[in-house]
């Protein structure tokens, strides 16, 4: 008997026209569909009148849904996996069942679709050419602050996912693991409320959140100098006689001295 193939399926991130038609032949021809929500994608399905059979595969359960996938792959059947959004293995469930039906020889193909990451850097306009998508943090705060100090030096803007109502506790977190950066924060994207907005950590303030977010961090906007010793004041100052504006110096002088903002900046008011 020939093998099934698993078929990596990406859906629309908000707005179902941006699904691909190859995506569109993909989910009509296989056998069954894997998903992480049946009703959210049987919306879909419904939409574009696609009748399959759906199992379930979801991140709690994702080891005994992957079994069940693997054991329709090897009766011969062709299975699509989809997420609620976006690509599969990205900040959602797909990951371990790629790997054991690699492992096992089955064929794993990509349909790519679209991505809240890439599409949140896009609509931002960063210019640095590197960045690192971190997705969402850990839900204990130990390993989140483990995990933010481990990228506070780096030079690369970082991207992150945000549920509403972890917005604003992220943000504080991000401001005191980062210092005064500048920030991007995306909502609903591909949706009917989509926007962009902007701002520096430790300042910028969400109004009442709603929806998905892609929160990103920006990179340094200059390279942190080694700071002289003395006083607040004497670095603040050695910073200026070196190029940087007095908003820069007293940016870094905060950060590096682990101080708020505000308290610096009353030193030279």
């Amino acid at each position: 008997m020939e093998k099934g193939k698993l078929y990596i399926v990406g859906t629309p991130i908000g707005n179902l026209k941006d699904i691909t038609l190859r995506a569109l032949e993909t989910l009509k021809a296989v056998d069954m569909i894997a998903c992480e929500d049946t009703r959210h994608t049987l919306g879909l399905l419904t939409h574009y009148e696609i009748k399959k059979p759906l199992v379930s595969y979801y991140k709690p359960k994702e080891r005994e849904g992957a079994e069940r996938i693997l054991a329709a792959l090897s009766e011969g059947n062709d299975v699509a996996l989809v997420t609620d959004a976006g690509m599969p293995c990205i900040s959602d469930p797909g990951s371990l069942l790629v790997k054991e039906a690699r492992e096992l020889g089955f064929q794993v193909v990509s349909v790519p679709g679209p991505t809240a990451v890439t599409t949140a850097v896009a609509l931002s306009g960063i210019t640095e050419p590197v960045f690192v998508f971190i997705g969402f943090l850990p839900s204990r705060k130990k390993e989140r602050k483990e995990l933010l100090s481990r990228y506070s030096k780096l030079k690369a803007s970082l991207v992150f996912y945000c549920s509403p109502h972890d917005l604003k506790g992220e943000l504080k977190e991000f401001s005191e693991a980062f210092g005064a950066r500048k920030v991007s924060v995306i909502r609903e994207l591909t949706k009917l409320y989509e926007s962009v907005e902007e701002g520096v950590l430790g300042e910028y303030e969400a109004e009442e959140p709603r929806g998905e977010y892609v929160v990103i961090v920006h990179a340094p906007e200059f390279e942190e100098k080694e700071m002289p010793t003395g006083s607040i004041e004497d670095q603040v100052n050695a910073l200026i006689a070196e190029g940087l504006s007095k908003k820069d110096a007293i940016k870094q002088v905060a950060k590096l001295n682990g101080l708020p903002k505000d308290e610096v900046y009353k030193k030279f008011v």
